[in-house]
């Protein structure tokens, strides 16, 4: 590895991986959990996004950061990236994807293979950077034009490292599965073919984890519910050390795309041997449990069963039914309104102990892109959610909880779901919001849940209850899995686990094998395969962080003990780091699916967006900061941004305890929660920016305060301003610049190849790519149909 000349290692110099910046700065995190060190352009260039560097604090910046210099670069962590190719002054480069990279890639004569100018290719880095060298790669795949169809999902996987390829030796292990359940496979199993348990699902599923069944029962002298939730049996057909295993470990989450699923396990598991369709036998672990009329689950029982579906229903089918027991649905499936009607009735008692119980519920908008056959984004409307959605969530929220409190009480290790309370810093700004909007939130400095559901309860019916929700939606902490219990602040219950999808959820089957252990009396200990790299990212902050950094020096500990030959500790908690490694391990990689399907999404809104440039709409302030104002549209769903440079001539001043930008001479104040009106002004697809500009009146009232126009909503009328300017009609000199304040990456240090680069990649962002840069693409018709995913649950 390459060293720099002027610095010798030594131990203060600490160990971390480097986390790049858009705008060519960057940040070493540090392994030991401390204070994130600043990496200038300067030494950004000596290294890229995500390798693991030696690095030396040698001061502070201005703004008071510990500044570093990379001392060594212990590992590279780009062996192939993805990226369009480029011809820029007769020089052949790939201008990475992913925009923490900032470095375009160098191709050599011969090195293009068969990729043409303004392809998406996956690149080969043969040389690395320094500061006096470019990047150098050859082209390795193909993967076709920007605007194909599904490009911008094969780019995010690659882009956050997400496997979307399964190993032949699992789908070897998978294609030897039989097709259907096997006589021998009913050893041991209580049988439930009798009970007629049912799957709720989205429209759009393809796999049906769980399905469920609710009876009344007396439990002795009280009155109460029988609920069965059964869930696929998993871990009866994926065993720890098989390449199946290894593979669902690898990626520890399926990943949901608005068009596409990058699923955990082979489609022969996850749609068809664990996927409870109806009309089949299959194999289920099934939580068994006695809920009384106050919510309180009196007892409940774990067993491995195999069950029979006895019919397949939709979330909207499932709620007409309920609604409406004379309408046609109802009449259709009468044979299963008696059992319909017994999961509402215990899911309205399950609401009401939620209620009493003081959990969290925030009222978020989830939104699908709705598409036409020949593929053109028609519109993006909200996910209507009905008390079919919230039944089965409230059925799969005891079930976990049941779970997690049978591990606990059996003092088994596993892993729990945990979401802790939200941090001192958070609370002070919550609180200070919260006051100029004249709320206040109870329980003093350590408030509990239900201060929390109380507060929600009163901004519920104010007109700012959108905005006021997101304040205090950010001020909590991120859930997480770990293997020390401190409870779900959330939902408040002190023992969380999932259990209820182990399909597309690795902690989840692990549940499932703790709790096999248990009724077998036989501990479980997970063991790490070699062979599967761990993904033990630091988060920036919080516990998760404290966790990562725990794992990462168990794992060193556990390396450099098998290199003395040093024999692994023996007991009880011997493998507590294991699970430490693992909790970190999914969480990663859950934050990592959800980086990935954001990216998509936000690639599919521009997408559309290309269409409404020039056009004026209705929005919501949903953000303040420094630098401007984030707008959401009302009737679109879609989020963009109005830089402070666009708010007038004033001088605006970030207050960050009102969430406000006031202006100095004129007084003006933009708020969480202002409707605005805005012009849909400039997108960048590269950077899956959105941009505004605000509507203002051409003149100003009488001592120079502007005076906004007042305009009819077009959220009121469900359409854009007719009067708006189209795309084609807005000249290229109107269309408003990225403001020159804005860092875009300036120059390369040194030879005249790297100024030349400098010099493109500046004119790139300003739409003067040299020919064939990066195309504007094609219109929004040619995308493929996109389809709404099946809501996660919780």
């Amino acid at each position: 590895m390459r060293k720099a000349k002027d610095l010798v290692p030594r131990e203060a110099d600490r160990l971390g991986t480097v986390q790049g910046h858009r705008d060519g700065f960057g940040f070493v995190i540090p392994d030991d959990g401390g204070e994130d060190i600043f990496l200038s352009e300067r030494e950004m260039s000596r290294v890229m996004h995500g390798d693991r560097v030696n690095v030396r604090v040698l001061g502070t910046d201005r703004r008071g950061r510990p500044e570093g210099q990379i001392v060594e670069v212990v590992l590279h962590a780009n062996k192939v990236v993805i990226g369009r190719l480029l011809n820029e002054n007769g020089v052949l480069i790939v201008a990475p994807e992913d925009k923490r990279i900032g470095h375009d890639i160098l191709i050599p004569p011969k090195g293009q293979g068969n990729a043409k100018l303004g392809q998406v290719v996956s690149v080969e880095i043969i040389d690395y950077p320094d500061s006096y060298r470019q990047a150098v790669g050859r082209v390795v795949e193909v993967l076709g034009e920007i605007d194909d169809p599904g490009m911008e999902i094969e780019i995010a996987v690659r882009k956050y490292g997400v496997p979307h390829e399964f190993s032949a030796a699992a789908l070897k292990e998978a294609a030897a599965l039989p097709d259907a359940v096997q006589q021998s496979d009913l050893e041991g199993r209580i049988d439930l073919r009798d009970i007629p348990l049912v799957t709720i699902d989205g429209a759009d599923a393809r796999d049906f984890d769980d399905a469920v069944y609710c009876e009344p029962v007396m439990y002795g002298k009280t009155k109460a519910w029988r609920l069965i939730v059964a869930i696929a049996d998993v871990s009866h057909y994926v065993k720890p050390g098989q390449p199946l295993d290894d593979e669902g470990l690898l990626r520890a989450t399926s990943v949901y795309f608005p068009r596409r699923v990058i699923p955990m396990l082979p489609e022969k598991i996850s749609n068809g041997l664990c996927s409870l369709n109806p009309g089949v036998d299959r194999l289920c672990m099934v939580c068994d449990s006695v809920v009384d009329n106050n919510g309180i689950v009196l007892a409940y029982q774990f067993y491995p069963a195999v069950m029979h579906s006895a019919q397949r229903f939709t979330y909207d089918t499932v709620w007409e039914i309920l609604s409406n027991s004379r309408g046609p649905e109802a009449t259709r499936f009468a044979q299963f309104r008696p059992l319909l009607t017994n999961l509402y009735s215990l899911y309205k008692i399950l609401l009401a102990a939620r209620e009493k119980r003081g959990a969290i519920e925030f009222e978020t908008t989830e939104t699908q892109i709705i598409s036409n056959e020949l593929g053109k984004i028609l519109r993006i409307e909200p996910r209507i959610r009905n008390d079919a959605h919230r039944l089965i969530e409230e059925c799969m929220l005891t079930a976990n909880v049941c779970a997690a409190d049978f591990i606990d009480k059996n003092k088994h290790l596993s892993l729990y779901r945990v979401h802790g309370e939200p941090s001192e810093e958070k609370l002070v700004t919550l609180r200070q919001v919260l006051r100029t909007s004249g709320l206040s939130l109870g329980g003093g400095d350590k408030p509990k849940p239900r201060d929390f559901a109380k507060l929600i309860r009163e901004i519920k019916d104010r007109p700012d209850a959108n905005m006021l929700q997101s304040v205090v939606l950010r001020a909590m902490q991120q859930a997480m899995y770990q293997p020390d219990n401190e409870g779900h602040f959330g939902l408040a219950y002190p023992a969380y686990s999932h259990f209820t999808s182990p399909i597309r959820r690795y902690p989840d089957l692990l549940t499932h094998r703790v709790i096999k252990s248990i009724l077998q009396k036989k501990p479980y200990v997970p063991v790490l395969p070699p062979k599967v790299p761990l993904n033990l990212t630091l988060p920036r902050k919080g516990k998760g962080r404290e966790n990562a950094v725990n794992a990462k020096k168990s794992q060193s500990d556990a390396k450099a003990g098998a290199a003395k030959g040093t024999k692994p500790p023996k007991g009880a908690n011997a493998a507590l780091p294991i699970w430490g490694q693992l909790g970190v391990h999914c969480s990663s990689n859950e934050r990592r699916a959800d980086e990935a399907s954001r990216d998509v999404e936000a690639w599919l809104k521009c997408y559309y967006m290309r269409d409404h440039l020039g056009q004026e709409y209705a929005g919501t302030v949903t953000g303040v900061a420094n630098f401007g104002l984030f707008i959401q549209l009302e009737s679109l769903f879609v989020e963009g941004m109005v830089h402070v440079t666009e708010l007038g001539g004033d001088y605006f001043q970030f207050d960050e305890a009102r969430q406000e930008l006031r202006g100095e001479r004129t007084g003006i104040r933009y708020r969480l929660g202002d409707r605005v009106h805005v012009l849909v002004s400039r997108v960048d697809l590269d950077a899956r920016k959105i941009e505004f500009s605000l509507v203002k009146s051409v003149g100003a009232e009488p001592g120079g305060s502007p005076n906004r126009r007042q305009l009819l909503l077009a959220a009121d009328t469900g359409r854009p301003n007719k009067k708006a300017a189209s795309k084609r009609s807005r000249p290229d000199n109107k269309i408003p610049q990225k403001p020159s304040g804005v860092n875009v990456n300036a120059a390369k240090s040194a030879g005249t190849l790297g100024a030349n680069q400098s010099k493109s990649k500046a004119s790139r962002k300003n739409g003067k790519a040299s020919k064939p840069g990066r195309s504007v693409g094609k219109p929004a018709g040619s995308k493929p149909p996109v389809r709404s995913t099946k809501a996660r649950r919780k």
